[in-house]
């Protein structure tokens, strides 16, 4: 069987390790299709869910695997039983901090970087998964009138079982990579409430078109990145041959590097998407068109025309790790956010500094991260200076548009250089040799929001004769 396998690795350039994770991790389709056919009430279908996710966890990363993460499922469970005030920090720095630790231990992004895998991946996703459950076991106690509509949807007023929590934090489906839903979602998925509700009325959607065109698209993306890796290899980076390029030509080849990287996402989530869609649990309710057509929000993790053709920053987290840029607006922005005041850049910059430390402690995540979050800010400044373009002027707010598009595709492509090759040294490089645009216009930009800003509004003098 492992000469097979290391045949089979050989004939597609990939190594044994990560071979065993591409075959575990398309087997959540037909593991998660099969759950539907499973008799029996909710305590069966979690035992299902439960059972699966070690069993293909064991199968692509070892016993090893299930170890890790059982700590973080004890943390989160066990600060909900006996710390339920506290139950949401605890685990939020608990369960980070594991796999930090894990991060750290398994160098899991020289791994990513050389094409390898392991078992963090999954981790990070499970570690999303206890934080949201916690933090919402402990919303269960705040009033009503003191909560976000997230809060109110999502709070947990009862500990669910340890066989519900199981099966929602290893359920096959979203384990290996995403993506990330509620345990609130997933109690209603198995119990068939809320929108699964049976209806006499309305017949469950299918899902088996949906899936078809998510496989359609990890197709089309796989054999996309297959195409281009040997094109745009990271290695040139450090290669004398790159450093003699013009800039326009380095620049091109940054972007073509984060293209090709983009597409092995694509193809990862598209996989996870049709997983999550076959099993039911992707259905997230009907449009109001006529007919009603079934929508699958909640199984979508990426928008590949949304990231590609982004007219602005800002649309970025809405299109690219949807799931993942939800959980971070939900526990992390909003939660820092005081009653009454507007977000600013700090909230920004804290949150994406949430996200460098979830993905690991390389000097490149961060030095991303803090750029997407000056990215954004710039993105704003620009949008806000063609909201001050009168009507009249509709070529000058067009021409805006474009500056606001040209602006994401450039300074996104030269910053996510530093989440691919990630040591400090390779990242600077890269940057320098395109002079720090991703750095210095931002911060331009910014800089130059607060010189020209929106007039503001003129107040109307009360009449006093009156």
């Amino acid at each position: 069987m492992e000469f097979e396998l290391a045949s089979m690795a050989s004939a597609i350039g990939v190594s044994v390790p990560v071979l065993r994770f591409l075959l575990c991790f398309i087997a959540t389709i037909p593991v998660s299709y099969v759950r539907q056919l499973i008799p029996g009430g909710p305590p069966v279908k979690h035992l299902y869910a439960a059972t699966s996710g070690i069993l293909l966890s064991y199968l692509s990363f070892g016993f090893s695997s299930n170890i890790h993460f059982v700590v973080p499922m004890f943390i989160g469970y066990a600060s909900m039983l006996f710390f339920r005030r506290q139950c949401g920090l605890i685990t939020f720095v608990f369960a980070l901090g594991y796999l930090i630790a894990c991060h750290v231990y398994y160098m899991s992004g020289d791994a990513w970087k050389e094409g390898g895998i392991d078992a963090t991946g999954a981790l990070m996703v499970l570690t999303l998964k206890v934080i949201s459950c916690a933090i919402n076991f402990n919303d269960g106690l705040v009033k009503e009138e003191n909560m976000r509509e997230a809060q109110k949807k999502n709070r947990l007023l009862k500990l669910p079982s340890i066989v519900e929590y199981v099966g929602y934090c290893l359920c096959c489906g979203s384990h290996f990579a995403g993506p990330v839903f509620e345990i609130k979602d997933y109690l209603e998925w198995t119990e068939r409430r809320g929108i699964w509700t049976p209806s006499g009325k309305e017949k469950s959607p299918s899902p088996y078109w949906p899936t078809l065109k998510a496989l359609f698209q990890a197709v089309l993306c796989m054999g996309l990145y297959m195409y281009l890796v040997s094109k745009f290899p990271l290695s040139l980076f450090t290669d004398p041959v790159y450093q003699e390029w013009g800039f326009m030509k380095r620049v091109g080849f940054q972007y073509m590097s984060g293209l090709t990287a983009r597409c092995k996402y694509y193809f990862i989530w598209s996989i996870s998407e049709a997983s999550i869609i076959i099993s039911g649990l992707g259905f997230s309710g009907w449009t109001e068109s006529s007919p009603p057509k079934p929508r699958w929000d909640r199984a979508k993790n990426v928008d590949i025309l949304g990231v590609e053709l982004a007219k602005s920053a800002v649309e970025v987290p809405l299109t690219w790790n949807i799931q993942v840029s939800t959980w971070l607006r939900h526990y992390v922005y909003e939660r820092l956010l005081q009653k009454g005041k507007k977000p600013g850049l700090f909230h920004l910059l804290a949150t994406q500094t949430v996200t460098a430390v979830w993905h690991g402690l390389y000097p490149g995540y961060f030095i991303f991260f803090i750029h997407s979050a000056l990215l954004i800010a710039g993105s704003r400044v620009i949008y806000r200076w063609q909201q001050m373009v009168p009507p009249k002027m509709a070529i000058l707010k067009k021409i805006l548009l474009v500056m606001n598009f040209a602006y994401t595709l450039l300074i996104l492509n030269c910053a996510c250089v530093g989440f691919l090759v990630l040591t400090l040294s390779e990242t600077l490089s890269a940057y320098k040799s395109v002079y720090f645009v991703a750095t210095g216009i931002p911060i331009l930009l910014v800089l130059l929001g607060k010189i020209i800003k929106p007039a503001k509004p003129s107040r109307t003098k009360g009449r006093k004769d009156e």
